[in-house]
């Protein structure tokens, strides 16, 4: 049986600017919350090097239900077996998100657990995030999806992309027409969305998921396959693996990760292997 201390909340404040004073004490840590939680808290989680449990308490859990915690019940089940000397903890890579523009308050680089996206993604994120918290929690990723079209407009995205080989070096790719670019860690995000659903989260590169130009129309249409995975098999889609991704766009965008706005472009997206030790079923 683990010799573990109380539970000590810590200011968000203390998480944001550094370690808290009494880290070499603590066993693990708890947090209560969603993606966007998960997602501010990443840098000091890092720093700090203990074992996480999600609990899933937000409008978004994607990043616990890749971890298998569908329910707070399955925390509670993966605490208990963690406190009992269960061999439950896992270590997963994290995607790191790097401002390529002029330095100023966003020139930091920002870690992701799920997902980065770039174009129409990044317009729904931000209109997701304006409804009211019962209605995101309740598929506010695909509520947002028709207004987010009426205005959104295709964009030009220059892709750089480290080659297997020498992952060192970025090997510009052809000029695309592109409503949307997805750069995953984990299987799912959006509430659920199977966007890359061969993504591993220790396997040291990120899924790469590229909607192409497409009609409106059809893009509605097959909007659902996306919650099976199925959307791999559309023409307009394109999805390969990455280490490492210089992203440039024809005009500024948003950088949303984890439903969260991160920066604009351009932005160079890349992985932190095995950065983060989590506590599983």
């Amino acid at each position: 049986m683990r010799d573990l201390k109380p539970f000590q909340e810590v200011p968000a404040t203390e998480w944001e600017i550094g370690l808290p004073a009494n880290a070499s004490g603590l066993e693990a840590v708890l947090i209560f919350g969603g993606d966007g939680t998960v997602h501010r808290h990443l840098g000091a989680l890092v720093r700090l090097g203990r074992p996480v449990l999600i609990v899933p308490a937000g409008s978004g859990n994607d990043f616990a239900r890749a971890l298998g915690l569908r329910r707070i019940r399955d925390s509670v089940d993966a605490w208990r077996k963690f406190a009992s000397g269960g061999a439950n903890v896992r270590t997963v890579d994290l995607g790191v998100i790097s401002p390529m523009g002029a330095a100023g308050p966003e020139s930091s680089s920002r870690y992701f657990s799920c997902a980065a996206g770039v174009g129409l993604d990044g317009e729904i994120a931000r209109r997701a995030n304006a409804l009211p918290r019962w209605l995101r929690r309740h598929g506010g990723y695909a509520l947002s999806l028709p207004p987010a079209l009426l205005s959104f407009r295709p964009f030009g995205l220059r892709l750089s992309v480290a080659q297997g080989e020498n992952p060192q070096s970025l090997v510009p790719q052809a000029e695309r027409r592109a409503l949307a670019a997805v750069f995953a860690n984990a299987p799912v995000y959006g509430g659920g969305m199977r966007i890359a659903p061969k993504a591993e989260m220790a396997d040291g590169q990120l899924d790469v998921c590229l909607i192409h130009h497409i009609g409106k129309l059809k893009l509605v249409s097959v909007f659902p396959s996306v919650y099976f995975g199925r959307h791999l098999g559309i023409r307009e889609v394109e999805y390969f693996p990455a280490e490492r991704v210089l992203v440039e766009s024809d005009r500024v965008l948003d950088v949303y990760a984890d439903g969260e706005y991160v920066c604009r472009t351009p932005v160079e997206i890349g992985v932190a292997r095995l950065a983060l030790r989590v506590v599983v079923c």
